[in-house]
C-alpha cells in the first residue's frame, strides 16, 4: 500500500492483480489498448498494463492464478481488465482499510485477504483440478532453493521426459516453466528485500548472478526496481492465505 502521483510504465507479470484506489480513482491501460479509470480494477496475469496512481492511495495484491482462490477469481474476469463492481469493492475497500489503520498479526491478515478476495469471486469454487502432474511440479517449485531449480529435476520429480514436461507445463500454467521459475525467484526476492536483506544478498539468494540482474527482472516484471521496497508505504509479507487449487 501507498501513494504515488507517479505512473508506472508497461509491464508484465504472472500474478492476477487487484488494484485499488483507498481514496480515489486510479488509471490503467493494458495491452496497449485505451485504458480508463477506476476505483478498483483487476488485471488479468501475463497482460503487459501500466498503472497511473494520481496521487491516489493505492493498495496491490498479487494472486497466484493457480491456486484455488486465482482459479476462482478467474471466472469473473472479462478480459486484460475487469472493473471490480462497486458492491464487491465496497467490502474490499473495508477490509484493507482495517488492515491498513489497525495492523492485525500477519496469521489475522492471511484469514481477512483470504476472505476479502473471496468476495470478488463469482459462482462456486472451481471444481475441476489441475493437472496433477504440474500441481505437483509446483509444490516442488515452492519447496526447491530458487538458486537450483532444474527444468530436468522437476520433469524427474513428476516421471517425465522433460520435453513432455515442458509442454504440459506451458499449456496448463500459462507460461514457459524458465518464465515461471523467474517470477518464483523475483517474489521471493521481493519478499526478502521488504524483510530488511541488501539488493545484493536478496539477489544471491534467489538466483540472480547480481542485484543488476535482480532489477532489471523486476523492472520489467513490476514496472519498478526492487528499491521501491525500500520506499514509505507499507509492505505486508503474511502467510499464503491461497493453497494449490486441490478442488
Amino acid at each position: 500500500m501507498g501513494s504515488s502521483d507517479g505512473v508506472v510504465p508497461p509491464h508484465s507479470h504472472h500474478a492476477i492483480q487487484v488494484t485499488a484506489g483507498m481514496d480515489g480513482m486510479v488509471g490503467m491501460k493494458a495491452d496497449g489498448h485505451e485504458g480508463g479509470t477506476w476505483q478498483g480494477v483487476m488485471v488479468a496475469p501475463d497482460v503487459e498494463h501500466q498503472l497511473e496512481m494520481r496521487g491516489t492511495y493505492v493498495a496491490l495484491l498479487f494472486i497466484d492464478p493457480e491456486s484455488r482462490e486465482g482459479r476462482w477469481l478467474r471466472r469473473s474476469l472479462e478480459g486484460p481488465l475487469t472493473e471490480i463492481p462497486a458492491a464487491k469493492l465496497e467490502p474490499y475497500l473495508a477490509t484493507l482499510t482495517a488492515i491498513r489503520d489497525e495492523p492485525m498479526e500477519a496469521v489475522e491478515t492471511a484469514h481477512a485477504i483470504h476472505a476479502a478476495v473471496r468476495g470478488l469471486c463469482s459462482g462456486p469454487p472451481p471444481s475441476q483440478k489441475l493437472d496433477p502432474r504440474v500441481m505437483r511440479a509446483l509444490e516442488v517449485i515452492r519447496s526447491m532453493d530458487t538458486r537450483k531449480i532444474s527444468l530436468e529435476e522437476v520433469a524427474g520429480s513428476v516421471f517425465l521426459s522433460p520435453s513432455r514436461f515442458a509442454h504440459i507445463f506451458s499449456d496448463t500454467v500459462g507460461l514457459p516453466f524458465r518464465r515461471y521459475v523467474l517470477w518464483r525467484r523475483l517474489t521471493r526476492a521481493l519478499s526478502a528485500v521488504g524483510r530488511g536483506h541488501t539488493l545484493t544478498a536478496a539477489a544471491h539468494s534467489c538466483g540472480f548472478s547480481d542485484s543488476a540482474h535482480l532489477t532489471r527482472s523486476c523492472t520489467q516484471m513490476f514496472g519498478q526496481p526492487p528499491s521501491i521496497m525500500l520506499e514509505p508505504g507499507e509492505f505486508y509479507e503474511i502467510p499464503a492465505p491461497f493453497e494449490l487449487g486441490t478442488g
